[in-house]
């Protein structure tokens, strides 16, 4: 998944970009259509499913596995079945809904479907929770005597690492059921709100994302009347936004309150299973490196542009003589495949079944969610693409990062339901790649200084969006959720804590003025997915490090590559770096990423004394 921290995104019809046949997913590999009789069908077999395997286990498991090894593993089995069909519900339901958020029936038919899943899955709830009971050395001892349960012995092991903050299986199935209710609620609240935005520009009347896009028109003037216009309706609904962070805010505290997590951001470290040390170093490395990284490139950036002082909506304006053209979609296509292909064939054979077989979703429509994704569905069908495509270069290198995220998913789905899904500290890792590689590739067709140079700068403000940007949002993040469990936080208090992070993270050439304050609202990944972002940086950092490697190796890195997309979530990630001589513990691993982009700043600045 991609988050466009910019989401150049226009919220138009297709046919006013320009652009000419930008594809349509085709969502029947998952149901023919929303009413199909295979979908309807489905949502009973889950319920059914899901009571009758209640019945046959649950208070049951110790006594069934007892002696018998071969029986957990079936049970096991029969788990993954289940979850994989309710996946395969909700992939659909979700996608339905991504295509449209402002359409009621989408809304609805997502609603209803996740009412329905929520229901079956607080009968499967008993069975983790009974696996967490079973004594770890009879189940070490089991897995040693049946290969059909050591099959499993990686879920089993993640199994473990939630127990010590698992509550009594009451109280668990409350939350669950209540999570429709709860933060589901809210999360899709913002959504919709959020999409019902209006922002008039030049007398014109467009949506949230359009509105964003046009900080990066060439038009100096156009920027600012579309900042201060985003500052003035975000403004007009910051109670609405200021409420559901503060809802969310809490309800994660009490959640983890409960469960016993130490740190605020301890949940999302689990969930990634990376420890909290290898984070916290991580973010130390990028804020030491905010003045070589981000201040130096904006000081440069600020007399390209000749501004002595930068204001926020001049971040992402485009350089003078960048590259303006629209890029028609064929050429992007062949512009991606040719760079995979240059890698490893295996790799652009793969991203191209998602151009033949319509498995993305490129065009602008209203209402389409924001930014682009790729999401797994479930191992028996394949991933889906979302991207807003208008013809930009930094579009080229979105579908770039969600193509490599597609290959991981699809080399990954041999791991099965339960596995296949790798960690998010790792799953931007094929997808960063896939940039670098197409970046790379597009560089050494550069015939000018100029070329170069605008190249580079492109992918330098690419880099600082994934990288300072996301550890800045992390560490706003940090603040708001501190400062929530002192009490309830208005949109002042909010946008204190967003303008505090500001000037520290991007550096002294910048004006933070007072309309950048309500900024933080837009940002989806506060609401959806706490702490999510320094999985960017994280990902980033890594494959800086890992395309050095590969640049310096003489044989043999393809091969542990896919092997380590492969894994999916079957092995930690100092197993799969292993492989490449790298430790995400040692502090020398982030500053060798880090200083990939230093690297380039130096180049530019080389480039700039040139010209």
């Amino acid at each position: 998944m991609k988050l466009n921290s910019n989401f150049s995104v226009e919220q138009t019809s297709s046919n006013e970009t320009g652009l000419k046949d930008l594809p349509e997913w085709n969502l029947a590999d998952l149901y023919p259509r929303l009413d199909s009789p295979e979908f309807e069908q489905d949502l009973k077999l889950c319920q059914q499913d899901a009571e009758k395997f209640e019945k046959s286990f649950s208070g049951k498991l110790q006594e069934n596995f007892d002696g018998n090894p071969r029986d957990l593993a079936m049970a096991i089995a029969e788990y993954e079945q289940i979850e994989e069909r309710m996946g395969r519900v909700m992939s659909y339901a979700g996608l339905i809904y991504a295509g449209d958020t402002s359409n009621p029936e989408n809304a609805k038919f997502y609603g209803d479907a996740q009412e329905k899943m929520t229901t079956a899955g607080s009968h499967l709830l008993f069975f983790t929770l009974e696996m967490n009971r079973i004594d770890d050395k009879q189940l070490l001892e089991a897995m040693a005597q049946d290969a059909s349960l050591a099959y499993y012995e990686p879920w089993l092991s993640d199994l473990r690492k939630d127990k010590p903050y698992q509550l009594d299986d009451n109280l668990e199935q409350l939350l669950h059921e209540k999570s429709v209710t709860g933060r589901g609620a809210w999360n899709r609240l913002f959504d919709e709100t959020m999409s019902s935005l209006r922002f008039t520009i030049g007398g014109e009347e467009y949506p949230v994302a359009t509105a964003l896009n046009f900080l990066q028109d060439t038009d100096r003037e156009k920027r600012k009347e579309a900042a201060q216009e985003v500052s003035r309706v975000l403004n007009e609904n910051i109670r609405t936004f200021s409420l559901i962070t503060n809802t969310l805010a809490k309800d994660k505290e009490i959640s983890d309150r409960w469960r016993g997590f130490e740190d605020i951001a301890d949940s999302r470290h689990l969930a990634n299973r990376v420890e909290r040390k290898v984070v916290d170093t991580l973010v130390e490395a990028v804020r030491e490196a905010f003045p070589d990284l981000s201040h130096r490139y904006y000081n440069m950036k600020a007399k390209w542009l000749g501004l002595e002082v930068m204001e926020h909506w001049d971040r992402n304006a485009p350089l003078p003589k960048a590259d303006e053209r629209l890029i028609e979609w064929d050429e992007a296509r062949k512009t991606i495949l040719d760079a995979y292909s240059g890698f490893a064939p295996e790799m652009a054979t793969i991203a191209e079944l998602f151009f033949d077989k319509n498995w993305i979703d490129a065009p602008v429509r209203a209402g389409k969610s924001l930014g682009a994704f790729a999401h797994p569905t479930v191992p028996s069908v394949h991933p889906y693409i979302l991207m807003n495509y208008l013809g930009k270069p930094r579009d080229v290198m979105t579908l770039a990062h969600e193509l490599g995220h597609g290959v991981h998913q699809v080399l990954a789905g041999g791991q099965g339901a339960l596995m296949a899904q790798t960690p998010l500290t790792l799953a931007e890792t094929a997808s960063v790649f896939g940039e670098m590689l197409t970046f790379r590739s597009l560089l050494s067709k550069c015939e000018t200084i100029e070329e170069r140079k605008a190249m580079l700068a492109q992918k330098v403000e690419d880099m600082l969006n994934t990288v300072v940007r996301q550890i800045a949002f992390y560490m706003f993040e940090r603040k708001v959720h501190d400062a929530r469990q002192k009490g309830e936080l208005t949109g002042d208090d909010l946008g204190d804590l967003w303008l505090s992070i500001q000037g520290e993270s991007l550096g002294p050439v910048f004006n933070f003025s007072e309309d950048y304050r309500p900024y933080w609202a837009y940002i989806p990944h506060f609401i959806h997915s706490p702490f999510y972002v320094y999985a960017y940086a994280f990902g980033d950092c890594l494959v800086n490090s890992l395309y050095a490697v590969y640049e310096n190796a003489e044989s043999g890195f393809q091969e542990k590559y896919f092997d380590l997309l492969k894994a999916g979530g079957t092995k930690h990630h100092s197993e799969l770096l292993e492989p490449f001589g790298l430790d995400a513990t040692d502090p020398n691993f982030w500053k060798k990423g880090l200083s990939m982009i230093s690297g380039l700043i130096d180049e530019l600045e080389t480039l700039e004394a040139q010209s």
